[in-house]
């Protein structure tokens, strides 16, 4: 579910492994966990809550050897413990592993009957006894891997060592992402690229359904049949140095400043004001498909899901197709009506989320095109889908996500843009007008980012509520949905994002003087409905915080705060709408004492169901 990592080399591999599962800390865990290999045999240090308490063990009890793996949990089987965190030992063999075991059960079972004694709660116990049981004469580590994944149903990476053969690792992968770095005389693997790259840039992405061998010497990557793969590394053009805190107090706070850059990034070389077009490129894999298409379905997850809503309000008055929009966690369960003539648009950070990788099978499946917009090359839901939109946020460390979102919004917008004029449904002078205010967001996001001080004002004030509301209309309704998560996510206050028009109909019962309401207010073609709204809420004592893009009379009459930003174009009010709601919610959880980059509960990439 969370960091993996490995090493083979001349270097003492526990500083290697410590140092870059320290850069996996974004994903979220709750336990940690490293092996490696000397003269005495395979040794395992294992501890709950975070890698300074490993370190503080490590300290005392030194792991020593040139050769080790190492892992940060995140529970699905079995609580947080110290039995259950990785690597987990099974006789000769040590291993760690991201994903879920669906048939574990079954497989426990059968190990118990054999007289085989596991130690922990864990699915991924078994792999490792699975693989201890296939070591035997002509069978090395390798084969013994190959034939043990063989038995397993789910989604799966794994690193594993052995105490026979001292000079490798061996990896095996399905679902879940792995990543290869080829250094000199010495080699590494992560579950993220961010691990690794202190140490090269030369990267192999491992493929589902294959396995690696790694040594000093080099990389061997075959099927899970023991056919030889071949496939040169990928350089990876990565600086380090972004994943660094950049001077500011958290890795959240950097990213969310870094939103104007990443909306440059993200925008560049798409918009073509002359030809009033947003010419993506990558979209001509679906060109014999566009004519045929009658409906659009965006499915996603979290914050990815809000981004979907977003984009909804693009897609339905920008290309005039019927777009709608599901939990990805939902749309593959419910039987979906889908076929030939069907878009899905699946909307994802990491690219490796389970539920959305889901989804795109169950499009596949039905016969209709596939569309990613997606950050991280090369990801498996990019492998899987028709066509990439690649944003271009840049690696977020930080497990809430913020320049994700900008740049899914943005990105989503573009496709509008893009698909309208394909079409023949959007006419060159409203797309011109479009794409030239979003040109200038990056630039007005910037300005709404320049001052803060009102809003840890704000933060300040508000900070011990236990309740919040968020209202919005139209397009910033999902806004505030997306308000109401990052203060849940960051500050573990209840809150609660609504249409504001549906406020009179039950949430109107919450509103007392304790009740902070979050309204976005821009003065769009429904502000005189939100205002009205607004006025319920004053009438009932309710502390409202009201986000705009133009302070005014009426507005101040009814608001107990203003926050403002610069103006734009309404359909893209929530790039800069959003960002206050981020420094609110960050602010109120540094007022609170939370660990904003790394809150309870959570994992950067959630790769299982």
């Amino acid at each position: 579910m969370c960091g993996i990592v490995g090493y083979v080399g001349p270097r003492e591999a526990s500083g290697v492994l410590i140092g870059a599962l320290r850069r996996l800390e974004y994903r979220g865990y709750d336990s940690a966990g490293v092996a490696a290999l000397d003269d005495d045999g395979i040794q395992v240090r294992r501890c709950v809550g975070k890698l300074t308490n490993l370190e503080r063990m490590l300290a005392e009890t030194p792991l020593v050897g040139s050769i080790g793996i190492g892992h940060t949990r995140w529970a699905t089987h079995g609580r947080p413990s110290e039995e259950n965190a990785h690597p987990h030992r099974a006789g000769r063999v040590v291993l760690i592993h991201n994903g879920i075991i669906e048939n574990y059960l079954e497989l426990r079972a059968e190990l118990e009957h054999r007289g085989r004694q596991l130690a922990s709660e864990t699915d991924t116990e078994v792999i490792a006894h699975l693989i201890d049981e296939e070591l035997r004469p002509g069978v090395g580590l390798a084969e013994a891997t190959r034939r043990a994944v063989r038995r397993l149903h789910g989604s799966f990476s794994i690193v594993v060592m052995s105490e026979l053969e001292r000079d490798r690792l061996v990896a095996a992968k399905t679902a879940t992402p792995i990543v290869i770095g080829i250094g000199r005389k010495e080699n590494l693997i992560a579950s993220d690229i961010p691990a690794i790259l202190e140490y090269t840039r030369d990267m192999i992405f491992l493929e589902d359904g294959e396995i690696a061998e790694l040594t000093c010497g080099g990389v061997t990557l075959t099927d899970f049949e023991g056919r030889p793969r071949d496939r040169p590394p990928r350089h990876v053009t990565w600086d380090p140095v972004t994943a660094q805190k950049g001077g500011h107090k958290h890795f959240l706070l950097k990213e969310i400043h870094e939103q104007p850059q990443a909306l440059i990034d993200t925008l560049r070389g798409r918009i073509r004001l002359e030809s009033a077009d947003a010419p993506l490129g990558e979209l001509d894999a679906l060109e014999k498909r566009w004519p045929r298409i009658e409906r659009v379905t965006l499915a996603a997850c979290g914050t990815a899901w809000h981004a979907s809503l977003i984009g909804k309000f693009f897609l339905n008055q920008l290309t005039r197709l019927p777009a709608e929009v599901d939990y990805a966690s939902e749309l593959r369960y419910r039987r979906p009506v889908l076929g030939e003539r069907d878009l899905l648009i699946v909307v994802s950070q990491s690219g490796e989320t389970a539920d959305t990788l889901g989804a795109v099978e169950e499009a596949r499946r039905a016969g209709a095109a596939t569309l990613a917009v997606c950050n991280v090359v090369d990801s498996s839901i990019a492998r899987r889908c028709d066509a990439v939109l690649y944003t271009h946020a840049g690696p977020e460390i930080s497990v809430a996500s913020t320049k994700a979102f900008t740049t899914q919004v943005a990105a989503l917008f573009l496709l509008a843009v893009s698909l309208g004029r394909r079409l023949g449904r959007l006419e060159a002078a409203r797309a011109r007008d479009l794409l030239a205010q979003l040109r200038n967001v990056p630039q007005l996001a910037e300005q709404a980012l320049s001052g803060d001080e009102p809003i840890v004002r704000v933060a300040r004030k508000y900070s011990q509520a236990q309740d919040f509301l968020y209202l919005g209309r139209g397009v910033n309704y999902p806004v505030a949905l997306e308000g109401a998560l990052k203060l849940k996510e960051l500050s573990y206050i209840h809150a609660e994002g609504y249409p504001a028009g549906e406020m009179k109909h039950g949430p109107i019962a919450l509103i007392t003087e304790a009740m902070p309401v979050v309204v976005l207010a821009p003065h769009d073609e429904v502000f005189p409905k939100t205002l009205s709204n607004l006025k319920e809420v004053e009438s009932r004592g309710g502390k409202i915080i009201a986000v705009t893009d133009r302070a005014s009379d009426d507005l101040a009459a009814v608001a107990n705060e203003l926050l403002v930003v610069p103006p734009t174009h309404p359909l893209l009010s929530p790039l800069l709408l959003t960002l206050p709601l981020q420094l609110l919610a960050y602010h109120v959880a540094v007022q609170r004492g939370s660990d904003v980059d790394q809150p309870r509960n959570l994992a950067k990439s959630v790769t299982v169901e």
